[in-house]
């Protein structure tokens, strides 16, 4: 799988949401970052909450690293939402 397709997978990339309203914000403003970065923060938090699940999970020997996007959904809804 090329790289763009892999980072366009929801279950390799868990961010892609807020990936794209970062990307959708840029467009709308003309590309002044200045008005994007609370989508960029939200982005920045989506990655590193991801991050510390998948080293969990390789610590403690699960497969796959990186929950599939069905699972990260399950464990979304049982904190009650996105944490970031």
């Amino acid at each position: 799988m090329d790289k763009m397709k892999r980072l366009r997978s929801q279950d390799i990339n868990p961010c892609i949401d807020e990936s794209d309203a970062s990307q959708k914000c840029l467009d709308a403003y003309n590309y002044d970052k200045s008005m994007c970065s609370a989508y960029f923060q939200r982005y920045k938090d989506c990655r590193k909450y991801w991050h510390n699940i998948m080293v969990q999970r390789r610590r403690a020997g699960v497969r796959p690293d990186m929950p599939t996007a069905a699972e990260r959904q399950e464990m979304l809804a049982a904190v009650g939402g996105k944490p970031y």
